[in-house]
């Protein structure tokens, strides 16, 4: 059964970062169990399981609570693998979330980004699946600071989001996140995640390249339907798609074409993290997406194509994934395909960046 993961280069980076606080990483890393060389070279993930032991580890040794906000440390971009430079090739930095929204299983299949529009903002939430243990609060402040620091990077210019947000209670020390996050800050929040204003998601990327981010698009699709043809929630994805225009399909539909009892599927896919309700919640809202974006579907057609029975209903849940009505958000999806179209022919567009070249005072 497939076991939630995190890139070995990605880990690296982390482990690069803690030495870099003064830890002992060698010493953490036996201790757990982590053979960072051999997960290179055998090119598998960490477990969940064990970033989060790690993380909890560091703050015992360290005997700093804000051990994820750490930045005297490099990070290569490459750290990111192919999705880094997809991003880096996105038009706009709302592109290149949104890449990076689509191939987060490639860096972190334990991790899922969600972007959601709110007033004149859009926020990027962050969900963690601990597996057997639970998430500490590091991994959260880590990642965030990580992604808000390389969309910094990438737009070269100091990005000032809208609030960051943070389920943990007020720290004692909340200067020290002041002084990294650079912007208002929300503890005790009901999420995990950073708000962007409009405008900078709106702020074109020096770096942008249509043609290789066409290119990057097809390397990394090929690398996450590699890694999901061993999942059974991709396989479960996979049949919900198809039994969709039939009317909504039930577990027991889906658990039937596998050839598994119900409770089988069910136990199969809480292995993975996943629910058979959630997976035909976010099926829908994927085509829905698709299919908004397309005009010469009807509004009645996305609803039979979704397995609605009633217009009524695909309203509605349109409405509470997009917080916009189907034809909002077909207007929304038009006008910013629109307004890239013309940042990109107005952008600059140099040459292919440097691979090799670190990032400094990346979290």
């Amino acid at each position: 059964m497939h076991q939630r993961s995190i890139s070995a280069t990605w880990v690296r980076g982390l482990v690069d970062a803690l030495a870099c606080s003064g830890l002992d990483v060698d010493s953490l890393c036996r201790e757990i169990g982590l053979d960072i060389q051999a997960l290179a070279s055998t090119n598998t993930g960490c477990p969940t399981e064990k970033l989060s032991l790690l993380w909890e580890l560091a703050e015992a040794r360290s005997g700093n609570p804000a051990i994820g906000l750490s930045s005297h440390h490099t990070v290569r971009p490459a750290s990111f693998e192919v999705v880094g430079y997809a991003m880096m090739s996105s038009a706009n930095l709302s592109a290149g979330l949104e890449r990076l929204v689509r191939f987060m299983r490639i860096i972190c299949d334990a991790s899922t980004l969600t972007l959601s529009q709110q007033g004149e903002g859009c926020r990027v939430t962050l969900e963690i699946f601990g597996g057997g243990r639970p998430v500490p609060r590091q991994r959260f402040e880590s990642a965030l600071l990580i992604l808000l620091t390389f969309c910094r990077w990438m737009t070269a210019r100091e990005l000032q989001p809208l609030v960051v947000e943070l389920t943990q209670h007020t720290p004692a020390n909340v200067q020290s996140y002041s002084d990294v996050f650079r912007c208002p800050l929300l503890f005790s929040a009901a999420t995990n995640c950073i708000v962007f204003s409009r405008a900078d998601l709106a702020l074109p990327l020096p770096t942008s390249n249509s043609m290789m981010a066409d290119l990057l698009d097809r390397f990394a699709g090929q690398r996450v339907d590699q890694m999901e043809s061993t999942q059974v929630s991709a396989q479960v994805r996979e049949l919900i798609m198809r039994k969709l225009p039939d009317g909504e399909p039930g577990r027991d539909d889906i658990a039937g074409m596998l050839c598994v009892s119900e409770r089988t599927l069910q136990r199969q896919l809480q292995k993975e993290g996943a629910s058979f309700h959630q997976l035909l919640d976010h099926t829908r809202r994927e085509l829905a997406h698709r299919y908004l974006g397309q005009h010469h579907i009807s509004f009645a057609e996305a609803a039979y194509l979704l397995g609605f029975s009633e217009q009524s209903n695909f309203t509605r849940a349109c409405k509470r994934w997009f917080q916009l009505s189907p034809g909002r958000y077909r207007a929304h999806i038009a006008s910013e395909l629109v307004g890239s179209h013309l940042r990109t022919e107005e952008a600059p567009r140099p040459g292919l960046f440097v691979a090799h070249e670190p990032l400094r005072g990346y979290p």
